[in-house]
């Protein structure tokens, strides 16, 4: 039996007739850009993830774009942000000018390590006369871009902590954990609540995916928000009258159609993927594979949140990652690798001047790691003969 990575023809086929009725109607209204869709999908984000704000926009990556053009990031700036992450996290960062500022990963979660941002604005970082927290070649550092990789929250308790020793922006890139949860002090929050802003994607992929490219922003404050609608069209705040400039990052209304359709079915899909992460688990377990690969990280398992992960990916961990991949294939069971360099060794960064070996734990990460199948509809027999063909390659 072929296992793949991800199959979303049963989504569509339960879903089919609904979301051909949804396209229908927006191809009857003729409304295509920023209409009664669009604005429909921004209140049903917005009440879901408890956040004032929503804005919808054209990709994952055009999100976090305009996020940094909102808050006038660019030139002589600087962002921190993680070595291992999808490019668009660090490439919108230098598309405005900005300076990319790695640091390495906690080496459970894969996620940004707290302590490694606190160490790099220890060594690296000065605060001026005026109070601005500077790099030693004179970049203003504006804000940190924290990655909920895989669909788990990042630490951000700490990275709070961070952000308001040295006054810098949070913008929190959860383009791969729309619903998941962190206990956020006193409450639990949902990824990208945490922050001055929170961006998602709609990739088709993602856990609520759109027939194309799509993204949302969520935020809280009122200007950010009415800057972020500027923005995204132009920098037009009145029709033809253009105070910035912007770009055409507009929602399409099709797409918006075919997301609120599918997002009253995102929490049943999220436990969906979290069961079968539990059925892995115990598989492996079973197996006796837990010491020969590392299983995903579940620090926020234990406290009281339904949705403390949200598997997009279940990434495992081995030193034989290759090898293991090439005798998957073999046998029809899909995987991927997320991500097989870090950023720093990615050839249009050279110029940032890092080298091999600066970032050992994400080094490690992209040599070591490999996403098995994992998505809402995946039968148990499919599990079972992805864990026993594992089994097969380390007897």
């Amino acid at each position: 039996m072929r296992v793949p990575l991800l199959d979303l023809s049963e989504q569509y086929r339960t879903l089919a007739e609904p979301i051909r009725a949804a396209i229908d109607a927006v191809l009857t209204s003729q409304r295509f850009i920023l209409g009664s869709q669009v604005e429909a999908l921004e209140k049903a984000i917005h009440v879901y993830c408890g956040a004032p704000h929503a804005v919808g926009v054209s990709s994952g990556t055009d999100a976090l774009l305009t996020i940094l053009m909102a808050l006038g990031i660019g030139q002589s700036d600087a962002v921190i942000t993680t070595a291992y992450s999808f490019f668009a996290t660090a490439g919108c960062i230098a598309r405005v000018g900005a300076k990319p500022l790695f640091v390495d990963i906690d080496p459970t979660t894969f996620n940004i390590r707290p302590s490694a941002i606190q160490e790099y604005i220890e060594k690296n970082c000065r605060t001026d006369s005026s109070g601005e927290l500077k790099t030693t070649s004179g970049e203003k550092i504006r804000a940190i871009v924290p990655v909920h990789l895989f669909g788990l929250c990042c630490d951000m308790d700490a990275i709070h902590q961070i952000s308001e020793q040295y006054q810098l922006d949070v913008i929190e890139d959860a383009a791969q954990a729309i619903g998941a949860e962190y206990p956020f002090g006193e409450r639990t929050a949902k990824a990208g609540t945490m922050g001055e802003a929170g961006f998602f994607s709609f990739y088709p992929s993602k856990n609520l995916g759109a027939a194309g490219d799509a993204g949302m922003i969520i935020c809280r404050d009122d200007q950010l928000a009415r800057e972020l609608r500027i923005f995204r069209e132009h920098g037009m705040e009145s029709r033809y009258y253009h105070r910035v400039i912007g770009g055409n990052f507009r929602l399409d209304e099709i797409q918006a159609a075919i997301l609120a359709v599918k997002l009253p079915h995102l929490e049943s899909w999220s436990a969906a993927r979290r069961a079968a992460a539990d059925f892995y688990r115990a598989e492996f377990v079973r197996a006796g594979l837990e010491k020969k690969i590392t299983l995903p990280a579940e620090p926020y398992r234990d406290r009281g949140l339904r949705n403390h992960h949200i598997y997009h990916q279940y990434v495992v961990r081995t030193a034989k990652r290759d090898a293991l991949r090439e005798h998957l294939a073999k046998r029809e069971i899909e995987t991927a690798i997320y991500y097989p360099l870090g950023l720093h060794e990615q050839k249009c960064f050279a110029y940032l001047g890092y080298k091999k070996g600066d970032f050992p734990e994400t080094e490690r990460a992209a040599r070591e790691t490999l996403a098995l199948p994992i998505y809402p509809e995946i039968s148990r027999a499919a599990q079972r003969q992805v864990v026993g063909a594992i089994a097969e390659f380390f007897e």
